[in-house]
């Protein structure tokens, strides 16, 4: 997974000024998260980007790492802690298989796991680190309908980005290669969710079941 630490150093900048596309959705993906989560759970969050999520729960928590292949992304994450006065976020360079063992309350992924260019590895990782009964967490681009403008620009445009470094490793997932992926790794999934309107991400809760 780090081959692609590269790409996200250099976005790094833009990445941290660019807006939540949708604030709304992104509140209520929080809100849900706080009501699964304990006061006293130590949670693990992978490709955590610019600390952003980490930082809003933390207050809920009593302890997070947060962890990217990127250490721009991480550097951000700090920044944006400290101004923020958030001291039990932990930020930390690592990928799914060289992450702190845990094991861990709950593990998160969120816009993450489309990315990896091995899932099956990153979903065995990730449940090792997941208590028994624990939460895994996750927030996923999944393919729409064929023929959709988001379909046309994966396949057409995605292509051509990624020739010129313009964009990064993407998995085309269904939403039934998706929970496959993460029932084989020992989850079982409680509850999932399509975001609203044409946003093609779909939130997956699952509790590790040995």
């Amino acid at each position: 997974m780090y081959k692609s630490a590269k790409f996200w150093d250099r976005v790094a900048d833009k990445y941290a000024a660019s807006p939540i596309r949708n604030q709304a959705a992104y509140e209520a993906t929080l809100d849900r998260m706080r009501g699964l989560l304990s006061p006293t759970d130590s949670v693990l969050e992978l490709g955590c980007g610019t600390g952003t999520t980490a930082i809003a729960l933390a207050p809920s928590l009593g302890h997070i790492i947060a962890t990217d292949v990127s250490d721009a992304m991480l550097d951000k994450g700090r920044e944006k802690a400290q101004a923020a006065g958030t001291a039990n976020v932990e930020f930390l360079q690592s990928d799914a298989a060289d992450a702190p063992a845990g094991p861990f309350d709950a593990v998160l992924a969120l816009n993450l796991l489309h990315l990896l260019e091995d899932l099956d590895g990153a979903l065995s990782e990730i449940a090792k680190r997941t208590k028994p009964g624990g939460l895994f967490i996750s927030k996923t681009f999944c393919m729409p309908g064929r023929g959709s403008v988001i379909w046309w620009f994966i396949q057409l445009g995605l292509p051509i980005a990624q020739a010129i470094g313009k964009a990064p490793y993407f998995a085309k997932l269904s939403t039934a290669d998706l929970d496959a992926a993460i029932t084989k790794a020992g989850f079982t999934i409680i509850e999932t969710q399509m975001a609203p309107g044409k946003d093609p991400r779909r939130t997956v809760i699952a509790r590790r079941t040995d």
